[in-house]
């Protein structure tokens, strides 16, 4: 029976945050305070602060004593290598998973239901689809490696401020389903193409809003 993956709450916390920064709602210079993101989030301040600290090894903040982090901001070059290495490892682990004969039938009912249920617009079932999708693609690649850096690079939904939420969470449900789709036919071409196009897709969203 396949095991359910659970995100760990400092990855979590890690990719909130990321993504806030990456999408310009925490802007250069903006101060983050280790007790207001724990309360804000509903977590304690220890996955908090494992997050501050994988956040200032990416470059993104600066931790200062007793004071919390201060945003460093990212530019359209941050941005690029960020999602340019997501695409290469996102495509690969599709790639991956379906010379594997990865068991999608339930994630590819569930996500053919959602979509016909328009489930998408519901934020956080949407996020946390999402989340499972991906997750379980890259287990299904048998890569520990390859995981665990997925893992570390994960900052959830890349809407920018251009772009819709809600049609964001549609075009991404469809592509999941073409991705799982070509998964269960053993298209691994075709299920490496989609994922890059998938990644390249919540690129150009963060760019778009970065420009504005």
């Amino acid at each position: 029976m396949e095991t359910l993956e659970i995100m760990p709450v400092r990855v979590k916390v890690t990719a909130i945050l990321k993504k806030a920064i990456l999408s310009g709602e925490y802007q250069k210079g903006e101060e983050l305070s280790l007790t207001d993101i724990s309360n804000k989030l509903g977590v304690s301040r220890t996955p908090v602060r494992e997050a501050f600290q994988a956040l200032e090894a990416e470059g993104l903040i600066k931790l200062r004593m007793n004071k919390g982090a201060l945003v460093l901001g990212v530019d359209e070059k941050f941005i690029k290598d960020h999602y340019e290495v997501r695409a290469l490892l996102e495509s690969e682990a599709a790639q991956k998973a379906t010379i594997n004969k990865m068991d999608v039938t339930a994630l590819l009912e569930e996500t053919i239901n959602a979509r016909e249920k328009q489930s998408f617009t519901d934020k956080e079932y949407y996020e946390d689809l999402n989340q499972r999708i991906h997750m379980a693609i890259w287990k299904a690649a048998d890569n520990e490696r390859l995981y665990s850096f997925l893992m570390s690079l994960w900052n959830g939904p890349s809407i920018g401020k251009t772009t819709v939420a809600n049609d964001h969470y549609k075009i991404s449900t469809d592509e999941h389903i073409a991705t799982l789709e070509a998964i269960k036919a053993g298209d691994a071409e075709r299920a490496r193409e989609i994922m890059k196009k998938h990644i390249t897709r919540s690129m150009e969203n963060m760019l778009a809003g970065l420009r504005k």
